[in-house]
């Protein structure tokens, strides 16, 4: 084990894979630990497999700075020193891959596999929105923090749309988690990554794989020709529409898939208040009828008012349970049916909200954190409304929120200008 690679001191070994070995090492500059990836053999100028570890080594250099987003893995440096090749990545402590849940005695609910996809497919877009294609989405591909985030980790195989460098020969990926296309060496799209977080959420759910066969060409002849075993009859508690949506992810044709990572997010919405839905015991009429007399809604159609109850679910707070999180990232947005709660930032208290009153508009922000904590002072109910559902909406629907929303800015701007007077 080397002491130093680069600027950065060696502290011990975590980990070893076929393509090199994490370190775990400290940034003096920044004064942070950090994880360093040493590619293995990749000074060969003659051998295939070191002509390939370099070719890795190159695309995940490209990422440095490239993809900046909450569910992503940050890569922060790279570089080459005496010949080895390191990429320099964020150190997550205690976490863990999803292969932990892949297993048939430790398998997740479904509304946590939901959850955890839901910010894969996001992850996903943003990246296929800047020309990175994965290629290697897979349990072990995904970690979760000791807080439950989730991150997607290892592009050493992507598609830059921008790039030579990684085009990687032959097929790339790991077999049971490739798409058709894949397997028949064609095109490769965002599509792809999609079908491969199909796998995942299949393999979550049903502790089994879509196809597995004895040898790796049947199991390569049963992705592109078979049609996978249904997933009721793995798990019984399944619902229907959690099925749905993970065999359209698992269709062959990549045009009847999933159009993009944001619809899949948005059907998993859907699919997650669905699961919540089941236990609900209020009437969609009765809360048709409740927003409809909140002012916040005064302005609304009835139309889109049925399309802010499809993109929203409802939950009840205790006196003094926390809502949201001062700091967190959270893509929902409120509107208060019933209740009062308090607003603190750093932990005091500077103002109340009440029924048809609204807050999280940030999550409008695309990546903003919370400016405040949100408490229920008494018992409350509230309608959640799921911003990436909200975008899928109609144009006037979306229209008739941001006019809201600017309209209580505008208050609550106006309401610290006068405190701040007094």
């Amino acid at each position: 084990m080397p002491d130093t690679i680069g600027k950065y001191r060696i502290i011990k070994e975590v980990g070893e894979g076929s393509t090199g070995t994490v370190f775990l090492s400290h940034d003096p500059y920044y004064g942070r630990d950090v994880a360093i990836k040493l590619y293995a053999n990749a000074t060969s100028e003659e051998d295939d497999d070191a002509r390939t570890a370099r070719k890795m080594f190159f695309t995940e250099a490209q990422m440095v700075g490239r993809l900046q987003h909450p569910n992503i893995l940050p890569i922060f440096d790279a570089g080459i020193e005496k010949g080895r090749y390191y990429v320099v990545m964020e150190h997550v402590h205690n976490a863990w891959t999803l292969a932990t849940y892949c297993r048939p005695g430790n398998l997740l609910r479904q509304e946590d596999v939901t959850r955890i996809v839901f910010k894969c497919a996001r992850a996903l877009h943003y990246a296929h929105s800047r020309g990175v294609i994965h290629r290697d989405i897979k349990p072990s591909n995904i970690i979760l923090t000791q807080d439950n985030d989730v991150r997607v980790i290892d592009f050493g195989i992507a598609l830059c749309a921008d790039s030579e460098i990684s085009r990687i020969e032959g097929i790339a990926g790991s077999p049971s988690y490739m798409s058709p296309e894949q397997v028949k060496a064609e095109e490769i799209t965002p599509a792809a990554d999609l079908y491969a977080l199909g796998v995942v959420m299949y393999e979550l759910v049903t502790g089994a794989r879509p196809f597995k066969a004895r040898s790796l060409d049947r199991l390569l002849h049963k992705i592109v020709f078979a049609t996978p075993r249904p997933i009721h009859a793995l798990r019984e508690d399944v619902s229907e529409q959690f099925e749905d949506a993970v065999m359209k992810a698992l269709r062959k044709e990549p045009t009847e898939r999933y159009a993009s990572g944001l619809e899949f997010a948005a059907e998993l919405t859907r699919v997650h208040q669905s699961l919540q839905q089941q236990v609900s015991v209020i009437d969609e009429r009765e809360r048709f009828d409740l927003l409809r007399g909140l002012p916040f809604f005064h302005d609304f159609s009835h139309s889109e008012i049925w399309e802010v109850l499809r993109a929203s679910d409802w939950s009840e707070y205790r006196p003094g349970q926390e809502i949201v999180k001062e700091g967190e990232l959270d893509d929902r947005f409120y509107v208060i049916v019933g209740g009062r709660v308090c607003v603190e930032v750093g932990g005091r208290e500077v103002g109340r909200l009440a029924p048809g009153e609204c807050f999280g508009e940030t999550s409008y922000v695309p990546e903003a954190k919370r400016t405040a904590t949100i408490r229920a002072s008494d018992a409350v109910t509230l309608m959640r409304v799921s911003a990436t559902l909200l975008e899928t909406s109609s144009a006037s629907c979306q229209l008739r929120f941001n006019k809201v929303f600017l309209r209580s800015l505008i208050r609550r701007l106006q309401g610290s200008a006068r405190a701040a007077r007094t």
